[in-house]
Order: structure tokens, then C-alpha cells, then sequence
């Protein structure tokens, strides 16, 4: 008689089978067996929101493939994965075995010995640990799980007939996912709203006696710090400077020293893997969790900052064998998570081996997005644990002041006194420039300096550096030539995937797991576009957002969404009861739902029309929205029916045959940019041509 052993995937199976003898079956639940009934609310609120969970029509085939080998084994292992949605399918699976299928009558059979294994990286240590100490499932993890379920069904069904019945059929809401779209819709509204204001700065190329050049700003005037407010103020500093004498005044030096970055978390992985590699955050997490059921990296959701005390080790050792001894710190480093609250892996995403490179990863289908993944997190972690970098920080000010004038010339125009000869001078300036110079890499021996003093650290005092040449204070300098540069203030830009999923963990909405489905969920629902993979909302997104903000404010708010947050992981702790919980939030939801049913106007959907008539009718094309996008429809349906797509002329040539590139859409919504002349001409780009 044989163990079973549970896991979600096959992928995740397979690597497991490498460690497990012929004594273990392991089989995959591909994913949650039970769940909540799609057809009604499934969550008896009359009776302490008691869930009803059925097993799904799709997964019954494998729910009885499941019990059949349970009957025949000695002990059934639940291997799910070490969080609250992992411990929950564990619970599912057990409650499976005891006959709660959903049906009013249970129907057990015979209830196998179980026992629940943890780990948060799939090797033969970490495997063999987990088999030899397997414990108990944890009902606080499994209920805090429940809590955001049942929560998250109760907001979504409630709300979303309201926005069907009040602005348009086939809408939804979520708890988390409309806090997103409020984010987006209220930076448009600032961008819609900020109204740019005009500044100038100056500089100026100068050079030493030897020939050497380089740039100084302007920033004050007379010891007053300078804001030049537009182009006559500049043209007026320009003149002065171009009659000024200029000499070193200042020079300051310090060390200055970058510490390498914390460990990835799940949110910090999607960030970075978002601003450097182009991944979504549903992508980044696609490719980590293969990563990790492979065996390549530990858990990727996560809010752990901290390496275990075997990772450490095995940081230091490679990095000692790699770079020497100058590269490794006396002792190891630690980092302090700026989650609110980290959850349960308690470890950062790490690879499992660091003899292991980006170009040496192998495995199952393992693609170049795999390589690239891996690589970030191999650097990051190898990184962590290295020496600061030690830069030298060079400041030179440079004094600038108006030549003396002799009143009274015939060629000056400032003259008060024909008859009177004598010095004056004029204002005097202070323009500035910042250099450094790298004394030890430390850390950045790994990436390479460049990229990473800016990139990895974001540091804005690094703008403007440029490597200066020996000087020394008193020096005199040669003006070459004066650079008046106009700008404008700009708004705060658009959200990316990656900073969106920064100001959500910033106020405390969302955890690791829920970041991605939050993103995909306002883009399949249309409330949002990725444009240049920035998100803009659209008119619907705009339209639904303003119906649940003037009726469902309190739901909506940052601060409410990040205490329920809160109050979810006391659940985890065993600190709150999850039904209590759910019912201090619906008593007052669900009386506030009732009233916007019956009280609330039902808001006219603004239709964006264009400059086109329908072929069919000659009646105006509208814009309307469907399961891919934007498509072209006849005002005059449903008595006509004629749709066409959208096309977007971006005025660029098509590189193959000279027409015109235009904007498409794959079945899934995703942006590419193809040639109008297809399909007689094939030519397509993920990137937008230039």
C-alpha cells in the first residue's frame, strides 16, 4: 500500500517525484476542488455567513480520480502550497474526504489518514524535512482564507446587479479591484486637471586653463537660491553671465557608500521585473511559480525580506568563491520588510542553488522569460549579501561675477553720470556641479556600475553626474558657452503595472497573492487600457468608478480597504474570528445596497461616437465595448447590426510594404501593431514602431 501525495500542478508533481521514492503516487488537484457555486451567492448570511461549497461540474472527474486513490492508500500527504489560498485547498481536500461535496447528504466512503507537509522550496533537503515533521492543517490560515472569499463574494454579488440594473449590463465590482480603478481614474483626473508652469535653468560649459570641459548650473543669485520663472528672466541671466568672470569657489568631498537592495518580495519581483524585463505582474507570476515548482526558486508569494540561515551561507560561500574575500561583508546582512504586515513565507524569493545561473537554468520548456526571471532574482540575492559600493561625491561651486564697468564709457548704456568715471560691479553667482568617483564596487561588481547606480538605487542626486576634472578653489575658468534650457512642471505620470502595485502595498491594499489578479481584472473588464504600458481608464472605467464612489464611498476608501486588510491577517493570527468579522462589515454594506437599489438614478452611458456613418444604414458608429475591446457598432441597433473594428493610425509606414501601421488587438486584448494591408501583407510588432 503506497502514500498519495497531493499537490496543485503537474509541474509541481513532477519535481516532486524526484525526491520521493516509489513508495509515494503523487497527484496533481489542479488547483481548488471545491469553491463557491458560480449560479447564486452560495453564503448563507442569515446563519453566520456559512459558505455552501460545491464541487464544481469541471472537477468532479478529478474529485472521484482523487477519493478512489485515497481509499487505496496508507497516508495522504496534502503538499499544497505554504499560504492561506495553499492551506485552504489542503482543508478543501480534507473536507472532500469526509464527504462535504456540497450535496445535502455526505456521502464519505472511507476517510483516509491525513497529514498536511510545508515547504517553501522544492529540494530533497527541504522535502525530506517536510516528510519527516508533517503537522496539522492550520485553520487559522484556512479561515483567514475564507474570510477574504466570502468577503469578496458578498461585495461582488451585491454590488454588481446594482451597476447592471443602474448603468450597464455585464459590469462587475470588487472589494480590491475598484480601489485600483479609483486610483487610476482620480491620477487622469490630476493630469486632466494640472496646469503646467513655465521654468527656465541655465547652464554653462566651461573650461579650465589645460582645456578640459565641463557643465556648472545656476542656483543662486547673491546667496538667494534662483528660480528663473520664464524667458526674460533667463535672457537677462544669460547677458550677466556672458559678462561675468568665473573661478572655483568651493570644492567639498565625501564618501559616499550604496548599500545593495533587500531580497525580492513578491510586489519588489513584480516591480522590478515590470520596469526592466516589460513583464506584467500576471506574466512575472506565471513564469515565477514555474520557477519554483521546478525547483529553481523558493515560494514567489511572499512579503519576507529575510534569507534563512542556509541561504545566507550559501550566498557567502559563492560570493567568496566568485569575487574574493573584499566582496564579503563580515557578517551577514539582514533586511527589515516595509510591509505592513509580512505573512507567512518567511522567506524572500531566493534561488534554491546558486551554482545555478541564468544561463545555465534547464528544465521543463524553460524559455527565455524563465532565464531572465531567474537571473533578476540569482543577482538580487547574490547582491544582498555583498559590500557596499564606495563612491567618492565631488561638489564644485563655482563663483561667477560681473566684470567691472566703468561708468561713464561711450560704450555702456547704464551710464547715470557722463561726466563721471568709476568702478561698480554687478551681481554675483553661484553655479554648481556634481561628480563622482568609484573607489570599490562592491556590490555593483555583479551588475555592472553604470546602469545600477541609477537604475537599482533611484537615486535622484545621481542626476547631472559627470566625471570632473582636477581642480582646486581659487581657480580661474574660461566661459565656453551658456545653455538656456525651457521647461515645464509635469503631472504625476500615469501608473504602470509596476507602480500600481507599489502604491497599493504602500497604503496596505492587497497582499502578494491578489496583486495580479487585481491588474488582470480592470483590463479584461475594460475599465482601464494599457497604453505604452501605462494605464489610462476608459469612459466605462470612469463611469463605473464615479457611480461607487458618490454611493459606496466608505467601501471605496483607501484607508477602510487597508483595515480590512488588517483585520483579515489577525484572522491568520488566531487574534479575530472570521465570522464576526464579516459580519460587523455587512450589517451596514448590506443596508446601503439595498437603499442605492431602490433610491439611486440610473446613469445615462455616454457613447463615444466618430466621424462615420454605417454602411449598411448611413446612420452614426459608435464606439461600444465587448469581451476584446473597443468595436465599431451602428447607433441604429438592434434594427441594424453592422459592427466593424477600430482602426488607430499611428502615421508611421509599414517597414515591409510602405502602408499604413495601425493599432490591433489579439483575441486576449492585447496590444500589437500590424499593417493595414493585411493580410496581404504580414507584418506585425509587439513594440511601437517609430
Amino acid at each position: 500500500m503506497s502514500n498519495l501525495v497531493i499537490v496543485e500542478s503537474p509541474t509541481k508533481a513532477r519535481t516532486l517525484a524526484k525526491f520521493l521514492g516509489k513508495s509515494y503516487k503523487i497527484e496533481a488537484s489542479m488547483g481548488h476542488i471545491r469553491d463557491l457555486p458560480k449560479s447564486d451567492l452560495g453564503i448563507d448570511v442569515d446563519n453566520n455567513f456559512e459558505p455552501r461549497y460545491i464541487i464544481p461540474r469541471d472537477k468532479k472527474k478529478k474529485a472521484n480520480e482523487l477519493k478512489k486513490m485515497a481509499e487505496g492508500a496508507k497516508i495522504v500527504y496534502l503538499a499544497t502550497d505554504p499560504d492561506r489560498e495553499g492551506e485552504a485547498i489542503a482543508w478543501h481536500l480534507a473536507e472532500m474526504f469526509k464527504g462535504n461535496d456540497g450535496k445535502k447528504k455526505k456521502t464519505p466512503g472511507k476517510v483516509p489518514e491525513l497529514k498536511r507537509v510545508e515547504f517553501h522550496e522544492i529540494t530533497e533537503q527541504a522535502i525530506k524535512h517536510s516528510f519527516e515533521e508533517p503537522r496539522e492543517i492550520n485553520f487559522q490560515l484556512v479561515d483567514a482564507q475564507q474570510a477574504r472569499r466570502v468577503l469578496d463574494r458578498l461585495v461582488g454579488y451585491k454590488l454588481s446587479p446594482i451597476l447592471w440594473k443602474k448603468v450597464k449590463r455585464g459590469l462587475s465590482a470588487g472589494r480590491v479591484q475598484s480601489v485600483a480603478l479609483r486610483l487610476i481614474v482620480e491620477r487622469e483626473k490630476e493630469i486632466e486637471a494640472f496646469k503646467p508652469i513655465e521654468y527656465w535653468s541655465i547652464e554653462v560649459e566651461v573650461t579650465k586653463t589645460t582645456g578640459e570641459v565641463f557643465v556648472i548650473e545656476l542656483i543662486e543669485k547673491n546667496g538667494q537660491k534662483l528660480e528663473i520663472k520664464n524667458g526674460s528672466e533667463a535672457s537677462l541671466l544669460v547677458d550677466n553671465l556672458q559678462k561675468s568672470s568665473y573661478s572655483v569657489s568651493k570644492i567639498t568631498k565625501k564618501e559616499v557608500r550604496r548599500i545593495p537592495a533587500a531580497p525580492f518580495t513578491t510586489s519588489t519581483l513584480q516591480q522590478t521585473a515590470g520596469n526592466k524585463l516589460g513583464m506584467s505582474a500576471k506574466k512575472t507570476m506565471m513564469v515565477a511559480q514555474n520557477l519554483y515548482e521546478q525547483g529553481h526558486i523558493t515560494y514567489m508569494r511572499t512579503d519576507s525580506v529575510t534569507l534563512s540561515t542556509f541561504a545566507l551561507d550559501m550566498a557567502r560561500a559563492y560570493i567568496q568563491q566568485t569575487f574574493g574575500v573584499t566582496y564579503l561583508p563580515p557578517s551577514s546582512r539582514a533586511y527589515k520588510s516595509k510591509a505592513k504586515n509580512a505573512q507567512e513565507a518567511h522567506e524572500a524569493i531566493r534561488p534554491t542553488n546558486l551554482q545555478i545561473t541564468g544561463d545555465s537554468l534547464n528544465g521543463d520548456n524553460i524559455t527565455r522569460d524563465h532565464k531572465r526571471l531567474y537571473d533578476l532574482i540569482f543577482k538580487r540575492t547574490v547582491a544582498s549579501q555583498m559590500t557596499d559600493a564606495v563612491l567618492d561625491q565631488t561638489t564644485v561651486d563655482v563663483g561667477a561675477s560681473m566684470n567691472p564697468v566703468i561708468l561713464g564709457s561711450d560704450s555702456d548704456s547704464r551710464i547715470n553720470d557722463p561726466g563721471q568715471a568709476r568702478m561698480t560691479e554687478g551681481d554675483t553667482y553661484t553655479l554648481r556641479a556634481t561628480g563622482s568617483v568609484l573607489k570599490f564596487d562592491g556590490w555593483l561588481k555583479l551588475y555592472g556600475v553604470r546602469q545600477y547606480v541609477e537604475e537599482e538605487q533611484n537615486s535622484p542626486e545621481d542626476d547631472k553626474k559627470q566625471i570632473l576634472p582636477k581642480l582646486e578653489e581659487g581657480e580661474n575658468l574660461g566661459l565656453k558657452k551658456i545653455l538656456p534650457l525651457q521647461h515645464f512642471t509635469q503631472p504625476h505620470p500615469r501608473y504602470t503595472e509596476a507602480s500600481l502595485v507599489k502604491k497599493l502595498e504602500e497604503l496596505g491594499i492587497g497582499r502578494p497573492s491578489t496583486y495580479a489578479p487585481i491588474l488582470s481584472t480592470i483590463q479584461d473588464r475594460y475599465y482601464v487600457e494599457k497604453m505604452e504600458r501605462k494605464f489610462t481608464p476608459t469612459s466605462l472605467g470612469k463611469t463605473v468608478n464615479e457611480f461607487l464612489m458618490k454611493h459606496f464611498p466608505d467601501v471605496f476608501d483607501y484607508e477602510f480597504t487597508a483595515s480590512m486588510e488588517d483585520q483579515l491577517d489577525e484572522v491568520s493570527r488566531g487574534e479575530r474570528k472570521w465570522k464576526e468579522t464579516i459580519g460587523t462589515f455587512f450589517a451596514p454594506f448590506n443596508k446601503k445596497v439595498e437603499k442605492v437599489s431602490e433610491e439611486a438614478e440610473k446613469v445615462d452611458l455616454e457613447l463615444e461616437t466618430v466621424d462615420k456613418n454605417c454602411p449598411l444604414c448611413g446612420k452614426a458608429l459608435v464606439v461600444r465595448i465587448g469581451k476584446f475591446g473597443k468595436f465599431l457598432a451602428c447607433s441604429g441597433f438592434p434594427d441594424c447590426k453592422h459592427t466593424e473594428a477600430i482602426e488607430e493610425i499611428l502615421n508611421v509606414k509599414c517597414p515591409e510594404d510602405g502602408g499604413e501601421v495601425v493599432v490591433r488587438k489579439t483575441k486576449k486584448g492585447k496590444t500589437f501593431y500590424g499593417c493595414k494591408n493585411w493580410p496581404n501583407c504580414k507584418y506585425a510588432s509587439w513594440t511601437k514602431p517609430k
